[in-house]
């Protein structure tokens, strides 16, 4: 495969030179745990982006209108720290290796880094995510600025990533699709991994290990987000992160898993009866889920906006609240006076890639965002009826959400998970044992 991260580059700095800025990236520290221990390193998904480099302490600038427009900055060889840590890199094999211009000793950066801005007027920075980086960056911007008596270009702002990276981000080429697609395969060798495995009185523990498991056995970096085992009413807590309950036969439950590869997530949501067979009245709401996420999916294309799709699932859901009495209608008046949000109160959708609540502006000069090939998003309607909702009691403690991963193409869609069981006949032969896919 042909890595991205050079082509990310060039995209960026042609965008930062036509407003005449420079970038610094950030790859981000290693954070204590507790004690000293450690979290598992993963690199900033900008600074990944732009790199495809996975070591703490580096800092990529560009600089487009500088004698070298790229520029890492990493800590350097260190035998004695290599065997406790890991191997590095290091400055010498920096640039043939990742294709950039020049690298630098990290502890260099603050020193350097006020000449590699010079001749640009702005500086593209993430503010707010690191106190002492920020004190750090104002005082280069303060050092530049004295050049500024001699004529020269000086950064005057700093501009946030947003409105260049992230916009790119938004975007995925084939190889992101690439990953994005095998994530999605291998959550969904997970989930119905966990469909088979359920049963009552396993733990939801249990499921979270299997989920944990297959995704790195198939390859993956782990989990792309904290997984949520939901059994019961616990499935109307929408970031229900416990997993420590018995399943009870009789009750649904909700897996929200996604596998992350290569630092891409996949973000998948499935909800399944624990003894294999839907009861009446979860199946109701469950074919009401369902019709609204198909329909959702159906109308997302090119050219619709972001939160039609979103309208589509509400419409959907409210007609189905209203057929089965938990809404007053008409349906119109529900949707308007919002009352399906006793019932559904989460957006359809978010965009996916490097972050599984990945960038991207959802509005654009105060008008919902319009979808474009190239774009991935999830497509996620649920219902979350209480255990103490005003409702008939039959309906009480049922949470059911079904969510998707959906690439707009340049005719439609393709759903990335589309290997994850989900009508009701599929869903009920995957709890009896389907086999696992072979991929």
């Amino acid at each position: 495969m042909t890595y991205p991260h050079p082509t990310h580059r060039d995209r960026l700095l042609s965008s930062l030179d036509r407003d005449g800025a420079a970038g610094v990236f950030f790859s981000g520290d290693e954070k204590i745990r507790n004690g000293d221990s450690a979290f598992r390193f993963r690199p900033s998904s900008d600074f990944y982006y732009l790199t495809g480099f996975r070591e703490p302490e580096a800092a990529l600038v560009l600089a487009p209108r500088g004698e070298e427009r790229a520029v890492l900055f990493l800590r350097p060889k260190d035998r004695e720290q290599e065997i406790w840590s890991g191997k590095r890199l290091g400055v010498d094999a920096a640039p043939e290796v990742l294709g950039i211009d020049a690298a630098y000793p990290f502890e260099e950066l603050w020193e350097r880094l006020p000449k590699l801005l010079l001749g640009h007027t702005a500086v593209v920075h993430d503010v707010g995510v690191d106190e002492g980086r920020d004190r750090a960056m104002n005082e280069v911007l303060r050092k530049t600025a004295l050049h500024a008596k001699t004529g020269a270009v000086v950064p005057e702002e700093w501009i946030q990533p947003k409105r260049h990276v992230h916009e790119l981000r938004l975007f995925k080429g084939e190889a992101e699709l690439a990953t994005m697609r095998r994530a999605a395969q291998i959550s969904a060798d997970a989930h119905r991994a966990a469909m088979a495995a359920a049963a009552p009185g396993v733990n939801e523990r249990e499921l979270d290990a299997l989920l944990t498991s297959t995704f790195l056995r198939r390859g993956g970096t782990g989990c792309a987000y904290t997984n949520i085992v939901a059994g019961g009413a616990g499935a109307c807590i929408l970031h229900y992160v416990e997993n420590d309950r018995e399943l009870s036969a009789g009750d649904l439950c909700l897996i929200d898993a996604g596998c992350e590869l290569d630092f891409y997530a996949s973000d998948v949501t499935r909800t399944f009866p624990v003894d294999g067979a839907f009861r009446e009245p979860q199946r109701l709401l469950y074919e009401v889920v369902l019709d609204a996420q198909v329909a959702a999916i159906e109308h997302a294309r090119p050219g619709v906006t972001f939160k039609s799709v979103h309208d589509t699932a509400v419409r959907r859901l409210t007609e189905g609240l209203v057929e089965h009495g938990l809404l007053e209608g008409p349906v119109d008046r529900a949707i308007e006076e919002e009352n399906y949000r006793a019932f559904y109160m989460h957006r359809t959708g978010h965009w996916l890639g490097l972050d599984v609540h990945d960038c991207g502006a959802y509005f654009l000069e105060g008008e919902s965002r319009k979808l474009s090939p190239g774009m991935v998003m999830t497509v996620e309607p649920g219902l979350y009826v209480a255990e103490d909702a005003d409702v008939d009691a039959k309906w009480r403690g049922i949470g059911i959400r079904i969510e998707d991963d959906v690439l707009i193409t340049a005719d439609g869609t393709e759903v990335l998970s589309a290997g994850v069981p989900k009508t009701v006949e599929e869903v009920e032969a995957a709890c009896r044992g389907a086999e696992l896919c072979s991929t």
